[in-house]
């Protein structure tokens, strides 16, 4: 591909996810999921204008990377403090309900009754795409409903944050079972290992970037800094620990996420996710499904699996809240408000393409179970909530 070709299909990228994406968010759904059509529609699927070239391929992957960045960046360690084990048991139920479900439903559409190895990691990673939660998505809505920072709410948000870590680890995991030299108390090693590591240089880096970022407060060289963090942090993961990149990248904005300037961070990391880096990221996932190769035995798994997406993560979330002291709906409300799919379901699935465990006609059924949750959310805790009034307190905490 030349100099010309690359111009030609990144302005034809960029145009047509920022147009569908607006439209999307005018019908009151994620502008990602706009973005996602527009791939689908630009790519082999329709008119063919734009192919995915290794050139693409890099500037998708440092999208997820700033994406993985800025999640970390919008962490809020005190809020995760203040729900504590009862965001956490919420979070990690929310995990294995969902991979189990998603293990099991592989495994039995297509009758696998005694799977060998190969079988059983792709059951597995069908299972983990649908362990994490979309914190923005989830965020959105109870923002709209003046509701963040209601208890239930906050429990929500906390094991929503929590589940992505989750997740992240679960990904991680089975990503190295990849490798045939690997084995589990070595891929568990590694990964303690690498969040051991971070934990001391982090809270070290943290203190120096506290020191500039009060000396300088308000400058890009503080935004530069935490960028080159991200990408050497996930250079250092995934080349020395075997640990995904993103995870790097999301433990790096962490890290900045308590800085005075951590807002500030975020809105310069938007900039460049939001013109160029994440539109590419959200098309390329477009680009690389093929409608024409879907036959009815792959929409019907997609049924199926965006319905276990949505049951697992009621059921895993709502049944262990009532054991953390939640009554009757408020268990309901919870388990519905961490059912929202979004980026990190887009990021595993990307990463198993990229090593063989997922097909790209599977793609489908993340892209439905990401409409189909980001938009049925919304609408269910509105019902659940029902005509509950928010105080002008909460509301005035929710608007600043």
């Amino acid at each position: 591909m030349d100099t010309l070709d690359i111009l030609r299909q990144l302005a034809i990228i960029i145009i047509a996810a920022k147009l569908f994406g607006l439209l999307a968010r005018k019908l009151k759904a994620p502008q990602v999921v706009g973005e996602i059509v527009a791939g689908l529609l630009l790519g082999p699927s329709l008119f063919n204008w734009v192919s995915q070239s290794d050139f693409i391929t890099g500037l998708a992957e440092i999208g997820v990377i700033m994406l993985m960045f800025s999640a970390g960046l919008e962490t809020n360690i005190n809020q995760l403090k203040k729900t504590g084990i009862k965001a956490t048991a919420i979070a990690c139920s929310g995990v294995f309900v969902p991979l189990v479900a998603g293990t099991l439903l592989y495994l039995g559409y297509y009758r696998i009754t005694n799977p060998d190895p190969e079988q059983l990691l792709h059951a597995v990673f069908m299972g983990s795409i649908i362990t994490a939660t979309s914190v923005s998505i989830t965020v959105q809505a109870l923002k709209e409903m003046g509701k963040l920072t209601t208890e239930v709410g906050t429990a929500i948000l906390s094991a929503a944050i929590i589940d992505d870590v989750i997740g992240i680890i679960v990904l991680t995991v089975v990503l190295s079972f990849r490798n045939p030299d690997s084995s589990v108390g070595m891929v568990v090693l590694k990964t303690v290992a690498f969040f051991a590591i971070v934990v001391i240089l982090g809270y070290l880096v943290y203190r120096i970037l506290k020191i500039l970022d009060a000396k300088y407060p308000h400058t890009r060289r503080i935004p530069i800094i935490g960028l080159a963090l991200a990408f050497g942090l996930s250079y250092v993961a995934d080349k020395y620990f075997g640990v995904a990149d993103i995870t790097g990248a999301y433990v790096a904005g962490v890290i900045m996420s308590s800085l005075d300037d951590s807002e500030y961070i975020d809105r310069k990391m938007d900039v460049n996710s939001y013109m160029i880096f994440g539109p590419v990221f959200f098309a390329s996932i477009g680009l690389q499904t093929n409608v024409h190769t879907l036959d009815t035995g792959v929409l019907l798994f997609s049924l199926c699996f965006v319905l276990v997406g949505l049951l697992s993560k009621i059921v895993g979330c709502g049944s262990i809240s009532r054991l953390c002291g939640f009554k009757g709906k408020e268990c309901l409300i919870v388990g519905c408000g961490m059912m929202t799919r979004g980026e990190v379901a887009l990021i595993i699935s990307q990463k198993g393409l990229a090593v063989g465990l997922l097909e790209s006609k599977y793609f489908t059924s993340v892209i439905l179970l990401i409409v189909f949750s980001s938009i049925l959310t919304p609408i269910i805790l509105k019902v659940l909530f029902g005509d509950e009034k928010t105080s002008k307190n909460e509301q005035k905490k929710v608007t600043t």
